[in-house]
């Protein structure tokens, strides 16, 4: 896995043969027009990244977005998922395509499955998006709040390209940010500014002071140093949206990174009752299993092109 060091401009994560940009825009509860001018705002300021889902009710409009930029397909990198009441075989085909439809692309380069199904197997669901990826429609296949338990199920079904959970400094995720850098995958952080609760934090305060940078960008920078992991803030302010990528002409000491990492407090804001276990810890076998190679035919020859009140995340 690795990322660029030069700075002022996107980093990278490159796992199982997608390279994945480190900082996306998140799209949760966009929606009309004020998802439209996020995209073409996060666009024209540099992202490259953008996250949408089946359950946000907005691909539609983050494809229209996309259209109106015209940025090269290629340059883009655009995730979707699949809603929970649509993982079965039969629905993540059909669904799927419709997915495709409202974006009006060809392929996305990541699909995952939303929240993990306590009624489908996983096998199952993995072996449709397995045939998508077949068919040229999705080029990655990844999970989203998976615990360690379920990721190991996972990798042994498909080539799981990213995890995306709720991470934020408040919530450490050391298992999945050690299982994604032994397994070169990617973990993607939802709501990493915590809800907005990273703007009253002194400690971030002070270091903003120090490196000139907001509370939010300090955080939003110790995402960017951590090898294996994507950031994906959401927003609809035009100056918010920007500020979030003004964060690639400074760097954090090691002393920086390790005061944040101490703000973890467990501090979990998103916990459905179709949330998963989230103490479930994966076999005493894991360290074999994280270096498991997928399956014959599992892994996609195809070059690669969140919270509150609600349970989209």
């Amino acid at each position: 896995m690795t990322t660029s060091n030069r700075r002022n401009e996107q980093l990278y994560v490159d796992v199982v043969g997608a390279r994945i940009p480190k900082l996306g825009l998140g799209t949760w509860e966009l929606q009309g027009q004020a998802c439209q001018g996020a995209v073409r705002t996060a666009i024209d300021a540099g992202y490259r990244h953008v996250d949408t889902a089946q359950m946000y009710g907005n691909e539609a409009d983050v494809g229209a977005a996309l259209r109106a930029v015209g940025v090269a397909r290629d340059q883009l990198f655009v995730t979707t998922k699949i809603a929970p009441d649509n993982l079965s075989p039969r629905r993540v085909r059909e669904t799927a395509r419709e997915s495709l439809k409202r974006l009006a692309l060809d392929y996305v380069d990541l699909m995952l499955i939303h929240w993990p199904s306590q009624e489908i197997p996983l096998s199952d669901t993995l072996g449709a998006m397995l045939e998508l990826q077949d068919d040229g429609l999705v080029a990655h296949l990844g999970v989203s709040n998976f615990t360690p338990k379920l990721l190991e199920e996972a990798t042994r079904h498909a080539a799981i390209v990213a995890n995306q959970v709720e991470y934020h400094p408040y919530l450490a995720q050391n298992d999945l940010r050690s299982i994604a850098r032994v397994t070169k995958t990617a973990l993607t952080a939802y709501s990493p500014l915590a809800q907005g609760m990273v703007h009253d934090d002194e400690t971030l305060v002070g270091m903003g002071r120090k490196h000139g940078k907001s509370p939010e960008q300090v955080t939003l920078r110790w995402f960017m140093q951590q090898t294996e992991v994507v950031a994906i803030p959401r927003s609809s302010s035009p100056d918010h949206i920007r500020a979030n990528f003004d964060i690639f002409d400074f760097e954090l000491s090691a002393d920086d990174m390790n005061e944040i990492s101490k703000l973890d407090k467990k501090m979990r804001l998103i916990d459905p009752s179709l949330a998963p276990e989230w103490g479930a810890q994966p076999s005493k076998d894991a360290m074999q299993w994280q270096l498991h190679k997928p399956a014959p035919g599992t892994v996609a020859e195809t070059p690669s092109r969140h919270t509150g009140k609600s349970i989209s995340i």
